[in-house]
């Protein structure tokens, strides 16, 4: 999707927005990403979908909900991930949005959108799903989506035929992946004591997919008659190591440390104490942690990614970008990682070598607000002004701050070559800006 299409989907949405919004936070993490997919990947496969064209996306949320808003992209809430027991429960939730889509039922919804004029927040969630990202010391970046208005849970919901048909669908797609259908019964016990209680106080899956005991015990009979399956090895392993480093860094750090050492897998336990240490500040024992989970997997960029996390927030920069530039030569094509090393070498003070890793994760992942911002500061550094702003432009679009955008977009538009590639993204942004303003 170019950047005018991207933006053009989004201030169409937006426009939708009639209540004030919640601020929510996409958590974005190289290493939970890939557990995630991994996760994903057989189910997706099995719904006849292609795994590299659906994006996991984990939201910091509390509650316990999942839901699909367009063919590209499955929500997953990061309490459902840190509430589910096991690989089979959350690939159950990951089948059941992908029978959603794979049965047509986003299409059929967007094809109605008009009608949901005040649903609140449309515009930032479509945002998101175009990729906006970023991270605080906890991986995360805040921005606006309203997913508690009553207008938007409608128009997120689904119907309870869809629901059914979606089960159904779910439980065949686990079977032809060989993995137990009873994850999807585990599931949905989860909530059904939400039945009984006053839609104010109801957990939003509730809401978005209605529950009824007659859809309980259907899921139940067709589970009794579909095969079993041991669990999966490889599976449970991405599915400690994903909640593992959510609850590492969503729990307090006593909390992590208290129960890291029960984890049965001793290089997941010592990057949760790692994790931990870090928030207490404690260097000497977080490194000490993360190298004996580095020795353990000598060959993972992502615990090398974790460890240059932690210098680089420990203001140990030059031993940052050391180990930040050993996980992108294992992992050259991960925009997080890539986009930490540019991170660490802004910090070192090499704009030029910063400017070259944040562009290839640019390329690779170009509705990154961190990274944008990281790019406006190289450029500036580097005395690219006209750059500087195009930077600042599209991380404002991105965010839905048209105002701000159509500013930065004006001064990179005075300064770079008339008729040039970033010349031309701009005009896309300034377009974009006064579609906004006419509607």
């Amino acid at each position: 999707m170019t950047l005018s299409r991207l933006l053009a989907a989004i201030l169409a949405l937006s426009l939708l927005a009639a209540a004030p919004l919640r601020a929510a936070t996409f958590l974005r993490d190289a290493d939970m990403e890939y557990a995630l997919k991994q996760l994903a990947a057989p189910v997706l496969t099995a719904a006849g979908l292609t795994p590299s064209q659906v994006q996991i996306v984990v939201l910091d949320d509390s509650s316990l909900n999942a839901f699909v808003t367009d063919a590209r992209h499955i929500f997953l809430h990061s309490g459902l991930i840190m509430k589910l027991d096991s690989a089979a429960s959350l690939q159950s939730v990951i089948a059941h949005e992908a029978a959603h889509i794979a049965n047509g039922h986003i299409a059929r919804r967007l094809a109605n959108m008009r009608s949901a004029r005040n649903a609140a927040g449309l515009g930032l969630a479509l945002a998101a799903v175009a990729g906006a990202s970023g991270a605080d010391p906890n991986v995360a970046l805040g921005i606006a989506l309203g997913s508690q208005s009553a207008s938007q849970r409608r128009f997120f919901s689904h119907t309870r035929a869809e629901e059914s048909s979606a089960d159904i669908a779910s439980v065949r797609y686990m079977v032809r992946a060989g993995i137990d259908p009873q994850g999807a019964v585990d599931t949905i016990k989860h909530f059904t004591g939400q039945l009984n209680l006053n839609e104010s106080r109801l957990d939003p899956y509730a809401v978005t997919h209605p529950l009824s005991r007659d859809r309980l015990r259907a899921l139940e009979a067709l589970v009794a008659s579909a095969p079993k399956a041991a669990p999966n090895a490889a599976a449970e392993y991405w599915f400690a190591r994903a909640k593992g480093k959510l609850t590492a860094f969503k729990r307090a750090p006593g909390w992590t440390l208290r129960r890291a050492g029960s984890d049965p897998y001793k290089d997941v336990a010592l990057m949760r104490q790692a994790v931990a240490y870090h928030r207490q500040s404690d260097l000497r024992r977080a490194l000490k942690s993360i190298d004996a989970a580095i020795a353990m997997r000598p060959k993972d960029p992502y615990l090398l990614e974790l460890k240059g996390q932690i210098l680089l927030e420990s203001r140990q920069f030059k031993a940052a970008e050391q180990v930040y530039s050993a996980a992108a030569n294992r992992a050259p094509r991960e925009p997080l990682i890539l986009g930490g090393l540019g991170r660490a070498r802004l910090a070192t003070g090499n704009a030029k070598g910063a400017l070259q890793a944040l562009e290839g994760a640019r390329g690779r992942d170009f509705s990154d607000p961190r990274l944008l911002r990281d790019l406006a500061v190289a450029y500036a550094k580097l005395g690219n002004t006209g750059m500087a702003s195009l930077a600042t432009a599209e991380r404002y679009a991105l965010i839905g701050r048209l105002t701000d955008a159509e500013l930065h977009a004006g001064r990179a538009a005075d300064q770079l070559p008339r008729g040039s590639a970033p010349w031309q993204r701009a005009q896309d942004v300034l377009s974009a800006a006064k579609q906004a303003k006419r509607r």
